[in-house]
């Protein structure tokens, strides 16, 4: 979209680090770019006021803004984990877990609230496992090898973040145990379709949200003074076996 306008982008990662977020978007404003499409980690983004009034447009992606009025364009996270949950429910499962980040953003916290409450609606609160707070593969590597070690192991996984979804993969062939526990990971995996099971994922469509909040930007920088608008792109589940694989029965 910015390519189709003569316009250069200018990227700068976080790391999932409020500081460093900050030291970015200052950095930027600096430079006096023409707007800022941000995906932050910060609990609050109260301190963007300034850069707002001045005039700069602001579109939040992914995530929303919290303590800022501006522009957004997010998924739906908690029906896609609704979605997710109940395909595993639909196929049997009863003994559920999820696997998650640290619940600091909305976006994790909007997957793990879908998770339970279809766990809730379903009847089914009382065998569900929730293993919060991983930071990397090899921390979800850990969780899924303690989580077959229950006496009651779930028969099924659902996973809500792309790095916990390989460490996920990675134990339960280590445990040659993927042919027999289901698992939906949330984001979808490069050669997902390769590996055996190919892996059933809720895919987010990031060229989607890429391309509205671009547009949406462009759109206030032509004058588009209309209210605040937060769009929101379904995630799409795509079924490829592992999450349609049955409890054993038993």
């Amino acid at each position: 979209v910015a390519y189709g306008r003569d316009t250069a982008v200018l990227a700068a990662s976080s790391d999932n680090d409020p500081d460093r977020e900050r030291v970015m978007v200052d950095a930027f404003t600096r430079r006096r770019v023409d707007g800022l499409i941000l995906n932050t980690v910060t609990d609050d983004q109260g301190y963007l006021h300034a850069e707002r009034d001045q005039g700069t447009p602001l579109v939040f992606v992914d995530r929303p803004p919290n303590g800022l009025l501006a522009d957004a364009v997010i998924t739906n996270n908690y029906e896609a984990a609704v979605e997710a949950t109940q395909h595993l429910i639909n196929h049997g499962h009863r003994d559920i877990a999820h696997l998650g980040e640290e619940p600091a953003t909305t976006t994790v916290r909007g997957r793990r609230r879908g998770f339970s409450d279809a766990m809730v609606q379903a009847g089914l609160a009382k065998t569900s496992h929730e293993v919060n707070g991983l930071r990397s593969e090899q921390e979800a590597y850990a969780a899924v090898h303690g989580l077959m070690q229950l006496d009651h192991a779930p028969t099924a996984l659902f996973t809500s973040h792309h790095l916990v979804t390989l460490g996920t993969i990675r134990a339960l062939h280590d445990l040659q145990v993927q042919e027999r526990v289901a698992m939906i990971g949330f984001d979808d995996l490069v050669l997902a379709d390769l590996v055996h099971p190919a892996i059933t994922v809720m895919a987010q469509d990031p060229t989607r949200l890429g391309t509205l909040a671009a547009e949406r930007i462009f759109a206030r920088l032509d004058g588009d003074t209309s209210a605040v608008l937060t769009t929101v792109v379904s995630a799409k589940l795509i079924a490829r076996g592992s999450g349609e694989i049955p409890p054993a029965a038993g």
